[in-house]
């Protein structure tokens, strides 16, 4: 059973229907006897930064998050802005993030003659042998959509890489904890591995 923490950011239904058709059970909560319980934990997420953390804040799910993350270590995915929460700051806004990870969340710069936001297939780069990355390889594409890049301070965080203009981490990892900034219940079968990888762990 993997549980989607319900914080009021995005849709995480279409991750528990991509979930399903992979005969992975799930259940979308935030109820604090929920997460305690949990096994797994994916959070999702689209949106604003500082609003994912003020309704994580709203809703008393930092203290239990830190525990399964930091002290059980239990697998946790973040997904598209729920991969920016992990991180230390954006530049999108001022609250500060997790901090789960050793990495900042940075705005693409339109300057460059990209549009923003980033929106659209591209390939990803897996750069370490991550179970998170098994079975992907350069020819693998995802679905992204998104302003904010992640960039990690240590290199070692980094699973996979992309470019959109400059190279930014696509997958980024510290121990138990995975984030992926592309939508992998809108990018078919690479999404489902990506999603049956984490399942595996």
């Amino acid at each position: 059973m993997i549980t989607i923490v319900d914080y009021e950011m995005g849709n995480p239904k279409s991750i528990m229907n991509m979930l399903s058709r992979l005969g992975i059970k799930s259940q979308l909560s935030r109820n604090l006897d929920d997460i305690s319980q949990a096994r797994k934990l994916i959070l999702p997420g689209v949106g604003a930064f500082d609003a994912a953390m003020r309704n994580l804040k709203k809703f008393n799910l930092i203290n239990s998050l830190n525990k399964k993350a930091l002290e059980e270590k239990i697998p946790i995915l973040g997904i598209c802005l729920g991969m920016q929460v992990l991180t230390h700051s954006s530049e999108e806004g001022s609250e500060k993030g997790l901090g789960w990870i050793d990495a900042q969340t940075k705005k693409f710069d339109s300057s460059l003659g990209i549009k923003v936001p980033h929106m659209g297939w591209n390939y990803v780069l897996p750069k370490t042998n991550s179970p998170i990355c098994k079975e992907l390889n350069h020819k693998s594409r995802f679905y992204f959509v998104h302003s904010y890049y992640v960039q990690t301070n240590n290199d070692q965080n980094s699973c996979m890489k992309s470019n959109y203009s400059i190279e930014f981490d696509s997958a980024i990892q510290n121990n138990n904890i995975y984030g992926v900034q592309f939508h992998p219940e809108k990018s078919h079968k690479y999404g489902m591995q990506i999603l049956k990888n984490f399942s595996d762990l």
